[in-house]
């Protein structure tokens, strides 16, 4: 009898530790405690991404994530640290930048010496290429040295300078698929990780189309389908709102004088043969004026409006601050955008030794307040800058530094710190702005 008590008793034993066992089993599998239900586990699971892998949609280079609420308030409360960019404030940035570090080699640093078209005159310049990291194709040096465009650090710092500059909009220098400019390399396969740098910073990209080998209506076109259906759905994606209510991409188009007006007319003019109107591709294309003639060329050839670049006061009808007036009130006759590009300064003589006469001193950065003053007379829709970082023609904005190397000496921004360009730039953003709202009122 006390046998079978025993072995009673160590049933029941048995009985109530499976009954534990199976107890903590089905709890820890239960709804509010297992990780598809908690905020943590979210994170850890990237939502699917199918549908940007079938249409080749770039939303973001980065996974989602949940981001936790401090991390967020963080994140805003950095944002309020800058002041407000402003949206037609456009700037054009070059990404054509490296380093052996992340390139293998250098681009664009190592600039070879152009020479003059006339044989004569280049035989008494110098030639070669220059030799980085002290020797550089530039007039000025880089705070952050030689580096390479693909550095997410650097796209980190460059965002930060535009947003203390409160610039709104980056110009991103673009070349199709597979292309590049002369001393570079592809640009197309970095621009996810210019979008999210710029989003992180509630700034905007456009795109500044290069005039890239055999550019025409047909290709441009194609181009223009693949930037919207692979860049389009980005929150940085820039739109910008017409005058009927429409939110359209905007395009710089660099040396659209190249093709004839006929032929931009058959891809911006509603009865052309590779019309991109009244298309989901639509946009609003903003062509370049060097020359007075170029204006009835642009609006023959259907363009939206007219950029002038250059940030050498007197070199081009288009770059001529006093024209700025009459040129605005040709774009109100005609219904265009008219964008003036204001700069700090130019000088190129680090690539072409042979072109000083076209340098324009900053002069301590009256140079560049006086053309910004010169734009917002105007009263044009946006402003744009050249540029932030074309170091080879020195029209910069970027942190630069003093710096000597042999017999070269750089110059620099002294006696101003290496941010005056960006302070002035905040200034004159926030200028804009206030003149802009008295315009409307």
């Amino acid at each position: 009898m006390a046998r079978f008590r025993r072995k009673s008793f160590c049933a029941l034993i048995a009985l109530a530790l499976a009954v534990f066992i199976i107890t903590v089993i089905l709890k820890s599998l239960s709804p509010e405690d297992n990780n598809f239900g908690s905020q943590f586990a979210l994170r850890l699971i990237p939502p699917s991404r199918q549908m940007e892998q079938d249409n080749n949609v770039v939303v973001s280079a980065k996974p989602a994530q949940m981001i936790p609420a401090e991390k967020a308030d963080r994140m805003e409360n950095k944002m309020q640290d800058f002041p407000e960019p402003n949206y037609n404030v456009h700037v054009f940035y070059y990404v054509w930048y490296g380093n052996p570090q992340f390139n293998g080699k250098y681009f664009h640093w190592n600039h070879s010496l152009l020479p003059h078209w006339d044989p004569k005159v280049a035989s008494g310049y110098p030639s070669g290429r220059h030799q980085p990291p002290d020797d550089i194709g530039a007039n000025f040096y880089p705070a952050l040295g030689p580096y390479s465009s693909r550095d997410p650090l650097v796209l980190e710092e460059h965002m930060r300078q535009l947003r203390t500059a409160a610039v709104g909009v980056l110009a991103v220098s673009w070349y199709p698929r597979s292309m590049n400019d002369d001393n570079g390399e592809e640009i197309d396969n970095l621009l996810p990780l210019v979008l999210d740098a710029a989003d992180k910073y509630q700034l905007k990209v456009v795109f500044h189309i290069e005039p890239y080998k055999g550019r025409d209506d047909a290709n441009m076109r194609e181009n223009i389908k693949y930037i919207v259906e692979r860049y389009g759905n980005h929150p940085a994606f820039y739109r910008y709102k017409t005058s009927n209510g429409k939110f359209l991409p905007l395009y710089y188009v660099y040396d659209s004088y190249l093709q004839m007006p006929d032929v931009w007319a058959q891809l911006l003019m509603p009865n052309g043969i590779s019309t991109i109107r009244n298309t989901p591709y639509d946009g609003i294309f903003i062509a370049l004026l060097v020359e007075e003639r170029h204006k009835k060329d642009i609006q023959t050839a259907g363009f939206d409006g007219l950029y002038t670049y250059f940030a050498t006061n007197g070199f081009t009808y288009g770059s001529s601050h006093h024209n700025w007036r009459s040129i605005k009130t040709f774009c109100d006759y005609n219904d265009l955008v008219f964008v003036p590009s204001v700069g700090p300064g130019y000088i190129d003589t680090s690539i072409r030794p042979w072109n000083s006469q076209n340098t324009r001193n900053r002069i301590n950065g009256k140079y560049y307040e006086t053309s910004f003053n010169a734009a917002v007379e105007a009263r044009p829709q946006i402003i744009s800058i050249t540029s932030f970082n074309e170091w080879h023609e020195g029209t910069q904005i970027e942190e630069a530094i003093p710096k000597t190397w042999g017999k070269t000496v750089y110059l620099d921004y002294l006696p101003h710190k290496p941010t005056v360009y960006l302070e002035i730039t905040q200034k004159w953003a926030r200028k804009f702005s206030e003149e802009q709202k008295k315009w409307l009122e």
